[in-house]
């Protein structure tokens, strides 16, 4: 869901090979988006969403939202036994490799699907609209992930309602990366796969059985908590950040007159 790897679909490689592979892949994303933002459409790389103001709110938003969602998933499987801790394994080299990892995986996700792909969207459609399609897209995209379930599947659908959302209330990129990332650093050292795959993780679980309630081998979001606190979420965040929304809209309406005149 929030950070299917898609560039990572093999879960035999090693930490240093996940980190490398996602660095290759944030590297190459940058490049394609600035060219086509800068030469094709002939706007400024900030356009996609790195503008100024309230950087750093956003970016903790993001990551306790993330951090919170993951910590509740997991204590209500373990005290309700649908997943089993086995062992804890603390490595400081694998753990900022996966931190790194998903750095790059936040970053050039969100980049391309939201910054890119959503903010042109938006420019033919109604913003929700445009934020169904994206979402659509999103969720294709990663189609090809092990052990994908039709609960996963929403699960992505979703995923990509809230990403874009939170995208479309800062108008920023800033919340959207943060809470990618987020969820997928703590679900992998939680000892959840992501999205299917596989990484480093501190804490080793287990399940009996595979089933809606612990998401089987493709992770927590395969799994029916992950769809009801997605939805919580999607509503607490559309609270949170709907006057800012409704300001920046009175801004560009106000710019956009100044410019007419």
């Amino acid at each position: 869901m929030l950070g299917l790897d898609i560039t990572l679909p093999s879960n035999n490689k090693t930490a240093e090979q996940h980190f490398v592979l996602s660095l290759f892949t944030l590297l190459g994303t940058i490049s394609l988006i600035a060219v086509f933002t800068c030469f094709v459409d002939q706007k400024k790389l900030v356009s996609v969403g790195f503008n100024k103001g309230f950087i750093l709110k956003d970016i903790w938003i993001g990551v306790l939202t993330g951090v919170i969602i993951m910590l509740a998933g997991f204590v209500l499987l373990v005290l309700s036994r649908q997943i089993h801790i086995d062992s804890i394994d603390y490595s400081f080299k694998n753990t900022l490799l996966v931190f790194g990892t998903f750095v790059c995986v936040g970053v050039s996700e969100e980049l391309l699907f939201r910054g890119y792909v959503l903010n042109n969207l938006m420019v033919s459609f109604n913003k929700y609209i445009a934020l169904v399609i994206s979402s659509i897209i999103f969720c294709i995209a990663h189609f090809a992930n092990p052990d994908i379930n039709t609960i996963g599947i929403i699960a992505l659908l979703l995923a990509g309602l809230f990403l874009g959302l939170c995208y479309i209330l800062t108008k920023n990129l800033w919340l959207p990366v943060a809470l990618h990332f987020s969820w997928n650093f703590f679900q992998t050292l939680l000892g959840f796969n992501v999205s299917g795959g596989d990484s480093y993780s501190i804490v080793t679980t287990s399940f009996v059985h595979e089933n809606i309630w612990n998401g089987g081998n493709f992770g927590f979001e395969g799994s029916v908590l992950s769809l009801i606190f997605q939805a919580l979420a999607m509503v607490v965040i559309f609270c949170w950040f709907k006057n800012r929304l409704s300001a920046l809209d009175t801004k560009l309406a106000i710019n956009s007159d100044q410019l007419d005149l």
